[in-house]
């Protein structure tokens, strides 16, 4: 530790993602800019063991989940709330050592204190996972008045927050689309209205799609389903959108990406998360077993998120 603001956490929890097989099949290399060896891992919860002496709002012992961004606080994203664009970022587990170890070095303006009877394992997902369905939702609200559907595609480690951030923050009917069995199980007991295994017999029928998939096919499959005047939401990534500008144009369509969420984000899901309105679906490994993790992960074997505890 060398700052003023810095916290040093011992990881509790830390989440797999889709994003974690990308940096492993290299396509993170030349944005991450990093050199092997390095720590991934930025999915993080655990409890504060040091603090810098600038840091008034945790202390040691504190049980924290941590935003995965360590920002400046100075820029003017920042200073407008939109920290995800802090233009003086690291990325813990990007371009920076992660959580995937026994401590991890942050920022006091990275860590939100759990509220008592949260668990570090049972919410360390919800710290990017959570957190980009949250922020993609958040920003679909305004869109999703009563009487209008939403399509999600893929209902997995990050689909199955996205619904139900959007059964308790909206009136919108929800529709999931994912040839998974397990997942469209899932899907119903979060409170989906409708599930099916694919999106034929649903063009032009949603006013906003939400992409946790983003490759193989979804692309184009939802943007099918968007409408005139609609939205398509990128959330998962790895393929490309291809449409004619005239077609934008004349439908007037909207694509939107989607990043991590801002620090308050994550304290307003955090508190979803303590009103019981959204809960992680989870399979646990010791940290030993990180590899047969990431090829449960890659096979789709998962269902939920896959957490590993040190």
């Amino acid at each position: 530790m060398t700052g003023p603001l810095d916290v040093l956490v011992q990881v509790g929890a830390a989440g797999l993602c889709r994003t974690d097989l990308h940096i492993m099949e290299g396509q993170w290399a030349e944005k991450s800019g990093v050199t092997l060896p390095y720590v991934i891992g930025h999915e993080n919860a655990g409890w504060v063991r040091e603090v810098g002496p600038a840091v008034t709002n945790v202390a040691p012992g504190d049980a924290v989940i941590l935003h995965p961004l360590v920002t400046c606080g100075l820029c003017r994203p920042c200073r407008s709330g939109d920290d995800v664009h802090c233009e003086n970022s690291k990325f813990p587990g990007i371009d920076v050592d992660g959580g995937m170890a026994e401590f991890l070095l942050t920022s006091a303006r990275s860590v939100v204190k759990l509220a008592p009877g949260l668990e570090p394992a049972a919410v360390a997902a919800l710290a990017d996972a959570g957190l980009t369905a949250y922020h993609a939702v958040r920003k679909a609200v305004p869109l999703l008045y009563p009487g209008t559907t939403c399509v999600v595609i893929g209902a997995g480690g990050l689909g199955h927050i996205g619904i139900q951030c959007l059964v308790a923050m909206t009136a919108t009917r929800v529709v999931v689309i994912d040839p998974n069995d397990g997942a469209r199980a899932l899907a119903s007991e979060l409170g989906a209205h409708e599930v099916r295994p694919e999106g034929k017999g649903l063009e032009d029928s949603a006013d906003l799609v939400l992409d946790f998939v983003g490759e193989q096919g979804a692309e184009a499959q939802g943007l099918a389903m968007t409408k005139r005047a609609g939205n398509y939401f990128v959330i998962g990534y790895g393929g490309s959108v291809n449409i004619p500008t005239i077609d934008l144009i004349s439908t007037e369509r909207n694509i939107i990406g989607n990043l991590v969420g801002s620090y308050n984000d994550l304290d307003e899901l955090m508190t979803l998360a303590a009103q019981g309105k959204v809960t992680l679906h989870t399979k646990t490994y010791p940290l030993t077993a990180v590899n047969e993790a990431m090829d449960d992960l890659e096979a789709g074997r998962l269902r939920g998120r896959g957490i590993l505890v040190p």
